[in-house]
C-alpha cells in the first residue's frame, strides 16, 4: 500500500494509536520476579510475585512489589492488547492499603476493557490508622514520594515486560488521591501526562485538622451527645432545595442562592417534620465553617447547601451508630500527624484551638502534605492536562476549595495558558467521589485521554443518572434547559456562564494558594 499524503499518513497513525493490533509480551510474566530494579527510583525496588490472574474477565499479570523501605504497589499488566497506556490510581482517606476502587471511570472503554497497565500504592504503610505519622520516612511516602517512586518503578516493569515503555502516562484518583493527583503535577511534572484530580484534599493540613474538628464539635452537645441526627437531615435537605430553587432535585449552584437553616426550624406548636433551635444552630455552624474568636475565616468554606443528606456517617452519625467520619479523621491526625512534634498522648480533637496559633504551629508540615501550589508551569509546559472535578454535594470536601485553587492556577498561569491545560467540572447532586442525587456517574478518564492524545479539551462531561443523562460544563458554566426537548435528555441542555462570579472569603490559610508560598 502506498500513502500518498501526510493528511492520510497521520490518519493512518492516529487509527493505529487508537485501536492498536495485539501487544506480545517480550518475557513471561513469572520472570519479573528476577528484574533488576536496585536503580530505578531513588531506592531500590524489588517484584515479590508475579503471575497471572484474572481482572474483568481478562488475563493479567498481576505483579506486586516493594519500593525500599516499604512501599507496596501493585501492578495489572494486560497479557494481550495493551494500548500503549499506563494508568495509576489513587487511594483516599489516609491510604494504607491497595485498592482497585477508581471514582468516575464508568463506561470508561480502555479500562472496562483491561487495555491499559494499571497501578496504585498503599503510599508506604499498611492500615487505614494515623500512628505512621509518627515516623518521618512514612509521613515523607504518604505525603508524596510513594506515588511518585511506583510510577518510576512501575513504569520500568511496563517497559520490561512488553519491550516498549508506555506511549502516555495517566493519573485518576479522588479524595486523597486529588492531592495526590495535584502533588504530581506540581512536583514531579514529568511523571503523567494527564491528570484527573477529583474531590482534592490539596489543603491536607486545614481539611483535616480546623474543618473535621469544627464540624464534629458542632453537632456534640454539652452532653456529649450529637445535635443532629440522620433522621433531621431530610428536614434540613427540604428546606435548602426550597430556598435554592432547585431543579430536578438539585441546586445548580449553590453559593447563588441565600439559605438560612431557621426556615427548617420548628414553628410555634409544630414539634415534628422540623428542626429545634439547637439543631439549627448545629447546622448553621456546619455550613459556616470555623473560626477565630475574633472572627477570622480558617477555612475558605463549609459544605454547600444540598448536601445536606450525604452529611450522616461524617459528622452526622448514621442510625444505630456513634462513629463518624469527622471525629475519627481529624483526631488521628491531631494525633500523628499534622504536628512536628507530635503534641502529647493527652491531647486530642477536643483540645483543638481554632485560633492564629494553632494555624502557625499547622504551618511548619504544610510543605510536606499540602498540594497547593498553582505554579504548574513545568506540567503544562511538558504538555501536561489536568481535569479537576468536585461534587457540589460533597459533605468530606467543600467544593470552594477546589474553586480556590482554580482561581489561583488562572491566576497564576494566565487565563490563557490555564485554559490551555485545565478544566475544573462541578457536578451538581455529587457527594463525594461517588453517589448522590440526580445525574452523578460519569467518565473522566476518556475525556482525558482524548484531550492528551487528540488535543481536544473537554467542552462537558456526559453525566449519568436513573432517569437520562445530563451534561456539566466546564466552570464557571452552569447547565441550564434550553426551554424544549425531554429535560432528561443531555441535548436539551446549554452551557450559560453567569455575568458575575460570587466572590470567596478571606481565610487565614489563602496565603498558601500562592505561587511563592509552597
Amino acid at each position: 500500500m502506498i500513502v500518498r499524503n501526510a493528511m492520510a499518513l497521520a490518519a493512518m497513525a492516529l487509527v493505529l494509536f487508537v485501536a492498536p493490533a495485539h501487544a506480545d509480551t517480550t518475557r513471561s510474566c513469572d520472570s519479573l520476579v528476577g528484574l533488576d530494579l536496585s536503580k530505578v527510583a531513588d531506592k531500590p525496588a524489588h517484584v515479590v510475585s508475579a503471575k497471572e490472574a484474572q481482572f474483568l474477565g481478562r488475563a493479567v499479570c498481576q505483579v506486586s512489589g516493594v519500593v525500599e523501605p516499604q512501599v507496596q504497589f501493585r501492578l495489572r499488566l494486560p497479557i494481550e492488547g495493551w494500548d500503549g497506556r499506563y494508568l495509576q490510581t489513587g487511594c483516599g482517606g489516609l491510604c494504607g492499603r491497595i485498592t482497585g476502587e477508581v471514582a468516575q471511570v464508568h463506561g470508561c472503554a480502555p479500562f472496562d476493557k483491561v487495555e491499559m497497565a494499571v497501578a496504585t500504592t498503599d503510599m508506604g504503610h499498611q492500615g487505614p490508622t494515623p500512628d505512621f505519622g509518627d515516623d518521618p520516612q512514612l509521613r515523607v511516602d504518604f505525603a508524596h514520594r510513594g506515588v511518585h517512586v511506583t510510577a518510576e518503578v512501575a513504569k520500568a516493569i511496563v517497559a520490561a515486560f512488553y519491550g516498549r515503555p508506555a506511549e502516555r502516562a495517566y493519573f485518576i484518583g479522588c479524595s486523597d488521591g486529588g492531592r495526590e493527583g495535584l502533588m504530581e503535577a506540581q512536583r514531579y511534572a514529568s511523571d503523567f501526562d494527564g491528570i484527573a484530580a477529583g474531590a482534592p484534599a490539596f489543603n491536607f493540613q486545614i481539611q483535616n485538622t480546623f474543618y473535621h474538628a469544627w464540624n464534629a464539635r458542632s453537632n456534640t452537645g454539652a452532653d456529649g451527645k450529637p445535635i443532629i441526627v440522620a433522621a433531621d437531615l431530610p428536614f434540613l435537605h427540604r428546606a435548602a432545595l426550597k430556598a435554592c430553587h432547585a431543579e430536578d432535585g438539585v441546586i445548580a449552584d449553590p453559593r447563588r442562592c441565600a439559605f438560612d437553616p431557621v426556615t427548617a426550624q420548628c414553628a410555634t406548636g409544630q414539634d415534628a417534620d422540623c428542626l429545634t433551635a439547637d439543631e439549627v444552630e448545629a447546622a448553621r455552624k456546619i455550613y459556616l465553617g470555623p473560626r477565630t474568636a475574633d472572627g477570622v475565616w480558617l477555612t475558605v468554606g463549609g459544605p454547600q447547601p444540598g448536601s445536606e443528606l450525604s452529611w450522616a456517617g461524617v459528622y452526622v452519625p448514621k442510625p444505630g451508630s456513634d462513629d463518624i467520619f469527622s471525629r475519627v479523621i481529624a483526631g488521628g491526625t491531631i494525633s500523628h500527624i499534622a504536628f512536628d512534634p507530635n503534641p502529647p498522648k493527652s491531647f486530642g480533637l477536643d483540645d483543638l484551638g481554632f485560633d492564629r496559633e494553632t494555624f502557625e504551629r499547622l504551618k511548619p508540615m504544610h510543605a510536606l502534605y499540602d498540594a497547593t501550589n498553582p505554579d504548574l508551569s513545568p506540567f503544562v509546559g511538558r504538555g501536561g492536562r489536568l481535569i479537576l472535578w468536585h461534587g457540589w454535594s460533597d459533605p468530606h470536601i467543600s467544593p470552594l476549595n477546589s474553586i480556590a485553587y482554580y482561581r489561583a492556577v488562572r491566576a497564576t498561569l494566565g487565563a490563557q495558558a490555564a485554559d490551555d491545560a485545565v478544566r475544573l467540572f462541578l457536578i451538581p447532586g455529587l457527594y463525594h467521589c461517588e453517589g448522590g442525587e440526580g445525574f452523578t456517574k460519569t467518565d473522566i478518564l476518556t475525556p482525558l485521554i482524548a484531550w492528551v492524545e487528540d488535543g481536544k479539551a473537554p467542552d462537558a462531561l456526559l453525566l449519568a443518572g436513573d432517569n437520562g443523562t445530563r451534561p456539566v460544563f466546564p466552570y464557571p458554566a452552569i447547565a441550564e434547559y434550553a426551554g424544549t426537548g425531554d429535560r432528561s435528555s443531555a441535548s436539551s441542555w446549554r452551557a450559560v456562564v453567569p455575568a458575575s462570579e460570587p466572590a470567596l472569603r478571606p481565610w487565614i490559610g489563602e496565603m498558601f494558594l500562592a505561587a511563592d508560598k509552597k
